[in-house]
């Protein structure tokens, strides 16, 4: 059986990046392999929209949270916290880790973020350094409004923007030069569609004055060590070869294809799927904030998602991934970053729609896979 892998990280690689990334391997301390690094961190810029250098970091889209605090806060700062999903949480973790002190302001899941309520609580506390958000939530399908967050922290020097784009860059605009992002985070096995193990990141001119006065332990993800590298075209530490080859690769593909047209695939295939179930009677569950990087449909009412992905896997060989903590049961996720296609939307509302049959949800069969090809007809 055919194996389909549609979760939201890793995605489906295209056979070109793994054709690149089958070649012999090369040294890292070589011109050869410099004149690759530099392709790819100029190609980043693109991506990010941003005239910033973006490190490319050995690390999981984790490492680079990480990094993103304890190389601007400091022991004792205050952060602002926007958690509405299991990754919110993880900058909760990752500042308990830290000794950063945070006001957590939760959002309830499938719902987005009000910039009027972040503004009303920086302004019952002006100590606030740092606003940690994502711009695509990854365990709900919400996109937070990174935009319209930014603008109540551009003009002021003494606090500064993080957001977690991991399931964002790439897949629908995040302008980090214009909307005045401070610090942005990407990873390779999203929208770059690449396997796990690079992570990316780029800080503003601010962020690299908050870097001057942070007293938090750095060492391998030290960034001040990491940008005067990849100003030279190289890294502080080994790089993961291999996966900077397939990198530059993808980033080649963007610019042929340009991003508006990959953001408008992402667009599209997200309508597609949640139309396409809608037909069928299942709800999205991030409705009316939807990042366009996934799909997260609830599953009808009385029946577990489990089963739902359960059935996909073992009927269809398509994996796609459930939900956590309270949502667990209730919801499941599916990809449209990486190498996905109409086909494969159209085969996974297909198997989703056989499935509910043989568990006695009543609906008009094949509505779900007429509309999402009605809409797919657009690419």
């Amino acid at each position: 059986m055919k194996n389909y892998v549609l979760t939201p990280g890793p995605v489906p690689v295209p056979e070109f990046v793994m054709l690149e990334m089958a070649k012999p391997i090369i040294h890292h301390r070589t011109e050869e392999f410099e004149a690759i690094f530099s392709k790819a961190t100029e190609g980043l810029k693109k991506v990010f929209m941003t005239k910033e250098e973006v490190l490319i970091l050995a690390s999981s889209g984790t490492g680079a949270m990480d990094a993103a605090i304890s190389n601007t806060l400091s022991k004792g700062d205050k952060a602002l916290v926007i958690n509405g999903g299991k990754f919110g949480e993880r900058w909760l973790k990752i500042c308990k880790a830290y000794g950063v002190e945070t006001i957590e302001h939760k959002v309830e899941w499938g719902h987005a973020v009000q910039p009027l309520q972040i503004k009303e609580i920086l302004k019952g506390n002006s100590d606030i350094k740092a606003i940690l958000v994502q711009a695509s939530e990854t365990s709900t399908g919400v996109e937070h409004p990174i935009k319209d967050i930014a603008k109540l922290t551009k003009d002021r020097n003494d606090i500064i923007l993080i957001v977690d784009g991991i399931t964002a860059v790439g897949a629908f605009p995040v302008e980090f030069d214009n909307w005045g992002i401070d610090i942005l985070i990407g990873g390779s096995q999203k929208a770059f569609m690449m396997p796990p193990g690079l992570a990316f990141i780029v800080l503003s001119q601010k962020a690299w004055e908050f870097s001057k006065k942070s007293d938090l332990p750095k060492f391998y993800l030290d960034l001040t060590q990491a940008h005067k590298n990849s100003l030279k075209k190289t890294s502080p530490w080994t790089p993961a070869v291999t996966l900077v080859i397939g990198l530059n690769a993808v980033l080649g593909y963007f610019d042929k294809i340009g991003l508006e047209s990959l953001f408008k695939r992402h667009a599209i295939l997200s309508e597609a799927t949640v139309e396409g179930f809608k037909a069928i009677g299942l709800e999205n569950f991030a409705e009316g904030c939807t990042s366009t990087a996934l799909s997260v449909i609830k599953a009808p009412e009385g029946v577990d998602a489990s089963l739902i992905i359960k059935g996909l896997k073992e009927k269809y060989g398509m994996i796609v991934a459930g939900g956590q903590d309270q949502a667990k049961g209730k919801i499941f996720r599916i990809t449209h970053m990486g190498y996905v296609d109409k086909g494969d939307i159209i085969a996974v509302i297909a198997g989703v729609e056989g499935i509910l049959s043989e568990l006695g949800h009543k609906f008009d069969s094949g509505a779900g896979v007429a509309k999402a090809t009605s809409i797919l007809d657009k690419l």
